[in-house]
């Protein structure tokens, strides 16, 4: 199956060779115009353009999911753990590689909490989709058994650094089993650098179906912890309150990871 990209560059190559012979100058703007799309596309992981990627619930749901980013780390992680416990909710991990070979303890700890754990990558390098189809794979295929060994556990979601993707992604993840999951609500964080306001900027544009984004990761400014924990504190009980707070796998309808023996 084409993918919406290469549909719409049918499309414009159709139409470029179509008026070539009747108009050779206005001929170049469609062709222009799917350049200029392939461009901004990867910043734009939601709409699918170069592969399908997740970035909601299956349609009329009417739940909600936490996912986090970057992890995991000794300064964040455990205090998220606790306070999901603390609230009786579920979460899905986007763990890199890297985080998880330097902290095994937390991956066990996460995935015997109850929670599931997804891949994004080995070093949350930003320019991995600059990268050609080789160095993709074996990105992710290390970041996979990384995450085997350490959680016993086998990712089949994977979340790009940045949320951006590139024409090779597609290919790459079907090789290994795996399906792109984005999000659509996030606090525009900065990776915990901009926490104030944290829990209204999620609570205040937050609808149902959605997948939203945090991340565990120490708050960036010195001093910040207290404001971090009582950000989340806030936002996991109103989302326990006013929500239906589903893990992933519900949310979309699809296994998130396999368990290892």
């Amino acid at each position: 199956m084409l993918s919406r990209g290469e549909k719409i560059g049918v499309i414009g190559i159709g139409l470029g060779f179509g008026l070539l012979p009747v108009a050779p100058l206005p001929a170049i703007i469609p062709l222009l115009l799917f350049l200029l799309m392939c461009l901004a596309a990867p910043f734009f992981p939601q709409y699918s353009f170069f592969l399908p990627v997740i970035s909601n619930g299956r349609p009329g749901t009417k739940g909600v999911a936490l996912t986090f980013d970057d992890g995991p780390f000794p300064e964040s992680t455990p205090f998220i753990l606790e306070l999901l416990a603390r609230h009786r909710l579920l979460a899905t991990f986007f763990v890199t590689g890297e985080k998880a070979a330097a902290h095994p303890e937390l991956m066990r700890e996460i995935v015997a909490s109850g929670h599931t754990i997804g891949n994004h990558s080995l070093r949350h390098d930003y320019l991995l989709m600059l990268r050609g189809a080789e160095n993709l794979h074996k990105d992710i295929y290390r970041t996979q058994e990384i995450i085997e060994q350490t959680g016993g556990v086998r990712p089949l979601v994977f979340r790009p650094p940045v949320g951006i993707t590139n024409p090779h992604l597609g290919r790459v993840l079907a090789e290994e089993g795996m399906v792109a999951v984005a999000y659509s609500c996030r606090a525009f964080d900065r990776g915990n650098r901009n926490i104030t306001n944290l829990a209204q900027k999620i609570l205040g544009k937050l609808r149902p179906g959605d997948i939203i984004m945090l991340h565990d990761l120490p708050p960036y400014r010195p001093n910040s912890d207290n404001q971090w924990r009582q950000e989340l504190d806030h936002l996991f009980t109103a989302l326990a309150a006013d929500f239906s707070v589903q893990p992933l796998e519900s949310l979309i309808d699809r296994p998130v990871m396999i368990r290892r023996p």
